[in-house]
Formats: C-alpha cells, structure tokens, sequence
C-alpha cells in the first residue's frame, strides 16, 4: 500500500540509444586507462600503478558510505570467502593486465584479453556445472584458432607479452565466474567496494621494495588511472540500466578501435595482419558465445564489471 507521502516507484524502461552510448563510453574510458598505465609503466612498477587505480578508485565509496550514509554497501549476506578471494584474484589480474599492456603493444594486447570470453564455457562447465552445448564449444575452439594465427607461423612474437596477455585473460574469466556465484548473494556495489579496498592492500603490501616516489609531471597520471576506471565503472552501469546486458558485452569489442588508434598516436604501433585476421576470429567467436548465452539468459554485468 502506497500513500501520497511515499508514492510507489515509477517503473523503470529502457533507454537504449543512452545505453549504448554509456557503453561506448565506458569502453573508451577503459582504453584511456590503460594508456596512462602503460605511459606510467615506463617509469613505474605495474604494481604501484594498480595501487593507485584501486586507492583512488575507493574514495568515492568512502563518500557515499560514510558521508552520505550508504552503510548497507558494508554487508556481506554470504561468507566473505568468495568476496575475498574475487578481490584477491582481481588485484593480481589488474596488474598483470597493466604489465601485458606495458610489454606488447596496446592493439595486440588487447586482441588477446578478448580470449577471456573463450576460458568461460569451460570454467562455468567444470566450476558452476552450467550446461556448454556443442555450439558454444565449437566457438570456443574456433576462438582459440584464432589465438594461433595471432602467435603467427614463424614465431616472431613477443613471448613473454603474450604469456602476460593470456594469463590474465584467464584471470578475467576466472573472476566472472566468481561473480556469476558472487552475484547471486551480493550486490555488485558490495562486491566492488571490497574489490578495490582489499586490492588496495594486497598492492601495497609489496610497495616498500618496487615503489618510488612520483615526480610532480606523474601525479596527474595516477590520479587520471583511478578516476578513468571509476568513471568507467559508472559508465557501465548506466549502460546495463539502461540497454540488454547481451547489447552492452557487444560493445566490449569497440576496445579494439581505441587501443589502435591510441597506439597508432602515440607509440606509432600498428597491428599486423596476423593480429586483425586472429583478432577479428577470437571476437567472432565472443559475439556468437555471448548471444548463445543470452538466448539462455545467463550474460549479466560481471562479464564487464570483472575487467574493473
């Protein structure tokens, strides 16, 4: 019962032209990141990069928890196993991923996280028990065919670039499927507050033996990693408000666009041959995965939210 005083909540709709905007935006957002982690890496340990993504991207929780009152994002409805070790495993996979980015260029880099979306199946059929039909398989084999061409056939790649890459593609996937679990307890601003505040100490720990101080030219830099992954963040949320889950993932590949074109401007890196035929197979293969999956009903927001 509603009175006039506390009238019932509109219904929400779709907005999808807006979604897809935030999408886009959100992606953008990512590959802008990832530029200025890849320009601090030259001068600084990926690991005191991922500090300051994860620091800063934790005050504006303090904010709204302890300012405007939001204690509810403090409860854990499970046991804080799960929590912690998303958190964990996200902290690691920020900084490898910032590493694979400082090794290879930032398209080729990419083209190989994308694999993420190939590891699923098979982590949600061995650890989820979810059901993998032949078609989703034989997209996950295609994929990784895809990966060959990458590596090329004469072997002339960036070995350990590409080690990097893959590992923490498979840390990718290995979160969104900790969260397809986490989020049937937790709400994902729970989930994500104990992301960056357990990955802020897990990235501190080391910092007394790879840290050095920041020359004043670099502070913005750090500062510009924490609040494009938190504006990213943001993003994504609005876009999953406002358009299908299945839409949104889609727009993951448009990362492709800005990672060339950011390396093209300012290392004068441009993708072989190899990378687009590879690449553009592996991203085949993700789109007919997840529209497989949301014919199902199974692609949801952590498929993104774990890359953050």
């Amino acid at each position: 019962m509603t009175t006039q005083e506390n009238p019932a909540p509109a219904p929400h709709i779709d907005n999808p032209v807006k979604g897809m905007i935030a999408a886009v935006a959100a992606f953008f957002m990512l590959a802008v990141m990832n530029v200025f982690a890849k320009i601090l890496s030259e001068t600084h340990s990926v690991i005191e990069i991922a500090f300051y993504r994860n620091l800063i991207a934790t005050l504006p929780f303090l904010f709204i928890i302890f300012i405007m009152g939001k204690r509810e994002i403090l409860v854990i409805n499970q046991k804080p196993g799960g929590i912690l070790a998303r958190s964990v495993v996200g902290a690691l996979s920020l900084m490898v991923t910032f590493a694979a980015f400082a090794t290879m260029p930032m398209a080729d880099t990419t083209a190989f996280l994308f694999t993420a979306s190939l590891f699923i199946p098979a982590l949600g059929y061995f650890f989820l028990k979810e059901k993998v039909g032949p078609w989703r398989w034989g997209a996950v084999v295609i994929g990784f065919m895809g990966v060959l061409v990458m590596l090329k056939p004469t072997g002339d790649v960036n070995s350990i670039g590409i080690i990097l890459a893959l590992s923490a593609a498979f840390m990718h996937a290995t979160l969104q499927t900790i969260l397809r679990h986490l989020g049937k307890f937790e709400k994902p601003e729970t989930v994500t507050f104990y992301f960056v505040i357990i990955g802020t100490i897990v990235c501190a720990l080391p910092l007394p033996f790879v840290a050095k101080p920041p020359t004043l030219g670099e502070i913005p830099l750090l500062f510009a990693v924490g609040l494009t992954g938190a504006l990213a963040q943001f993003l994504l949320s609005l876009a999953f408000k406002n358009a299908p889950a299945a839409v949104v993932t889609v727009f993951n590949y448009s990362g492709i666009i800005w990672a060339t074109l950011f390396g093209w401007m300012i290392w004068g890196d441009w993708p072989s041959t190899a990378i687009w035929i590879g690449g553009f197979i592996v991203i085949a293969s993700n789109v007919f995965i997840v529209w497989r999956e949301s014919r199902k009903g199974i692609v949801t927001d952590d498929r993104v939210n774990a890359k953050l």
